[in-house]
């Protein structure tokens, strides 16, 4: 059997109540223009009884009200709103719903499921609200009976957290049953009124992991606390009506410089009360999902560090604020603040760790502190210290500063050997270098990204090199880091479009594109050494050339790059180099008649025996050579061209006989034994001239034809013949 008699504990007490009240119980938005209208035209009391409102009540009376034009829209609704359409609803573009679950410890939504549930099921964010009657029973109870009735809470996602209606006493005035409801504060004073709503917060909190929103205006707020600055860790739900169009709710209850929901219209566009969320979609998954406080971390890590008399010093905040990027809360005191987050727990951020966490991003850019500053080489004041966080670590060094090195960054900063190899963090990570790139700089060099490349760290002569070669323009980004062990001790970095080499003796430079190839074709540091120098263009012809340690490789757009080494170069340089004949063609290629070598180059080649050292041979006295029968005919050249010869003549040296020329005769070579018989004719002094063919015993006994006459070679020796 029901208790009889009592108070508002009683079930008599509570039978009269839901006998005496409106259908739906109190509205909420007691001065709403919609509720104002109702109760005049219901002549104060409304149906009375608590019972459902059967079946779905008309559209909101102005479906076409004015939006604010910002937040993700959304309506509250009770048991005066029957069972409500949600698809129209979500038609019109509401996507949360808020339905009224209790009031005191008397009351409960009939029509509950169908709007908690059918909202929900159209796709909506749901939850609940309780209204308060702060006189009729504690806090404790009537949170009690709240979450027992449709008020709990889950972080699923999309079931919102829990709300306290404290506002406009719906009965003021009137006596229930023997109970008198007092004015619009319900009697209370405002250290009561504040009283009740801490108690009633940490029930709920108890219950369900989370404070409830509290909704109110600003007037009511004003005169029934005091206008208490209490409550900044509870979101707040501001009911304001703007005559016409507004983006804002005007002035706001002390405790709260911003509101997480606005009430802005009482008659539409959506059924019972409209209302916006004070963000994004995304961040109203994140309101929904995410516990409200450390449940006691953060104060037990401040009492562990020592609370007033430590580091951090007397708490200026006496609750955790809440709502933080990821559902992370804090604590402000004297020298710093402490930050929780469900998956790093609670830690301390002060000082200059505060500002470079700032410049880092915050909680999107760096995430969570992960631990306490710490010092492990000595004293805070000599050396350096760090703290970690979710997605980097910051590092504070004395005479440098503090700045953090983001997680994508730290495996570069490993390969060049962490602070042994680049030293500290001396600045912040800086974007919008060449291709979209960014550098962090540190005390002995930088680390480099791209999002082609990842990261990585270019330091001391690998960076100097990088600058002569042009930087990204003209190598691209590093691709490693330095390795070592390389022929003779050298070591280089990959780049994106070539590698800086390094030795002891030459220093680093990049060799890229054609160079390498060039590099590689003549056998790498072994064959030519490491280079020396850069690039350099601006040779004849349009041609360049990179210095190595024993030779150069030269360039030119027809050619090539190929290397020029030694005795090669010296014979280049015998010939003319470039003008005399051109660039190199391609590498030395060696295997030839009687151990000999040569190098093409565009405009002739150069020989080289053991014997003979190396010399170019072009043009006609090549065509000479082949036509005397090459190497076994006369042997390898022994020096190069020489002029001023009677009548304009001009001979090469080779071996085992001479190739002579002349505008009138071309050049052909003359050997044993025709020289000899040449001799004593006179050489070209003598009636015979220059020859007109290839005198060389090679090709056999012949007679040959000079200027003035021929030689015949025969068993019998040479006879000359003149015309």
């Amino acid at each position: 059997m029901p208790a009889t008699g009592g108070g508002a504990g009683s079930e008599a007490m509570k039978d009269a109540m839901r006998a005496a009240i409106p259908r739906g119980g109190a509205e909420m938005g007691q001065r709403s223009p919609r509720v104002v209208a109702d109760r005049k035209a219901s002549g104060g009391a409304g149906s009375l009884g608590s019972r459902a409102v059967p079946g779905a009540l008309p559209m909101a009376p102005d479906p076409n009200h004015w939006r604010p034009s910002y937040g993700v829209a959304g309506q509250d609704v009770s048991a005066h709103q029957g069972n409500v359409d949600w698809a129209s609803q979500w038609k019109q573009g509401s996507r949360f719903a808020y339905v009224k679950a209790s009031e005191g410890n008397y009351y409960t939504n009939a029509n509950f499921a169908q709007q908690y549930n059918g909202s929900r099921n159209v796709g909506m964010f749901r939850g609940a609200y309780h209204f308060a009657i702060p006189n009729w029973s504690s806090a404790a109870d009537q949170a009690r009976y709240f979450v027992a009735n449709g008020g709990g809470w889950s972080g699923d996602g999309y079931t919102l957290p829990p709300v306290l209606d404290i506002e406009y006493n719906p009965y003021e005035g009137r006596t229930i049953n023997g109970f008198y409801f007092g004015n619009v504060c319900y009697n209370f004073s405002a250290a009561q009124m504040v009283k009740w709503i801490s108690d009633f917060g940490n029930t709920v909190w108890s219950l369900t992991g989370r404070y409830p929103v509290i909704y109110s205006t600003t007037d009511w707020w004003q005169r029934c606390t005091g206008n208490s600055d209490a409550f900044a860790n509870y979101p707040l739900w501001i009911a304001a009506y703007p005559s016409s169009p507004s983006n804002t709710p005007g002035t706001l209850p002390a405790s709260w410089g911003t509101f997480s929901f606005w009430q802005y219209s009482s008659t539409g566009p959506f059924q019972g009360d409209s209302n916006i969320w004070n963000g994004s979609t995304s961040q109203l998954q994140l309101f929904a999902r995410s516990r409200d406080d450390s449940r006691g971390a953060i104060y037990n890590k401040w009492i562990a560090s020592g609370g007033a008399n430590g580091p951090l010093g007397a708490a200026k905040s006496t609750a955790d604020i809440c709502g933080l990027v990821n559902g992370g809360c804090y604590r402000a005191y004297a020298n710093g603040n402490i930050y929780w987050n469900p998956a790093t727990g609670a830690y301390p951020v002060i000082g200059t760790f505060w500002t470079a966490w700032g410049e880092a991003g915050w909680q999107t850019g760096l995430g969570y502190p992960t631990g306490d500053v710490t010092c492990p080489y000595g004293s805070a004041a000599s050396t350096t210290c760090h703290q970690t966080f979710q997605t980097g670590t910051i590092y504070r060094t004395p005479n440098v500063g503090t700045f953090a090195v983001k997680n994508a960054y730290m495996p570069a900063w490993r390969e060049a050997n962490w602070q042994d190899g680049l030293g500290y963090p001396k600045g912040n990570v800086t974007c919008g270098l060449y291709g979209g790139g960014c550098y962090q700089p540190f005390t002995k060099g930088n680390i480099y990204w791209s999002s082609a490349t990842g990261a990585h760290a270019v330091t001391g002569p690998y960076w100097d090199a990088w600058e002569r070669a042009g930087f990204q323009p003209g190598i691209g980004y590093p691709t490693g880091a330095v390795s070592c062990g390389l022929y003779g001790g050298g070591c280089y970095q990959p780049f994106a479009k070539g590698n800086i080499y390094w030795s002891s003796t030459t220093g680093a430079h990049a060799v890229t594109g054609a160079y390498w190839n060039a590099w590689k074709e003549v056998g790498f540091q072994p064959a030519i050494g490491y280079p020396t120098g850069p690039v350099t263009c601006g040779l004849y012809g349009g041609g360049c050339y990179q210095p190595f340690a024993k030779g150069n490789i030269y360039w030119s757009s027809t050619t090539g790059a190929h290397a020029v080494t030694g005795a090669y170069w010296n014979a280049w340089k015998e010939v003319g180099f470039q003008p005399a004949i051109g660039y190199p063609t391609g590498p030395v290629t060696c295997g030839l008649y009687g151990g000999g070598c040569y190098q093409p180059f565009a405009k002739g080649n150069i020989y080289w025996s053991s014997t003979t050292g190396a010399h170019a041979v072009t043009g006609a006295y090549w065509n000479a050579w082949k036509e005397a029968g090459f190497q076994p005919a006369i042997g390898y050249p022994t020096s190069r061209v020489n002029c001023g010869l009677y009548g304009g003549g001009c001979y090469q040296a080779f071996s085992k006989g001479n190739i002579y020329w002349t505008s009138a005769t071309g050049a052909h070579a003359v050997t044993e034994p025709y020289r000899e018989a040449w001799r004593q004719a006179g050489w070209q002094m003598g009636k015979l001239g220059y020859p007109k063919a290839a005198a060389v015993s090679y090709l056999g006994y012949r007679t040959v034809r000079f200027e003035g006459g021929s030689m015949t070679w025969t068993s019998a020796g040479v006879t000359v013949t003149y015309s």
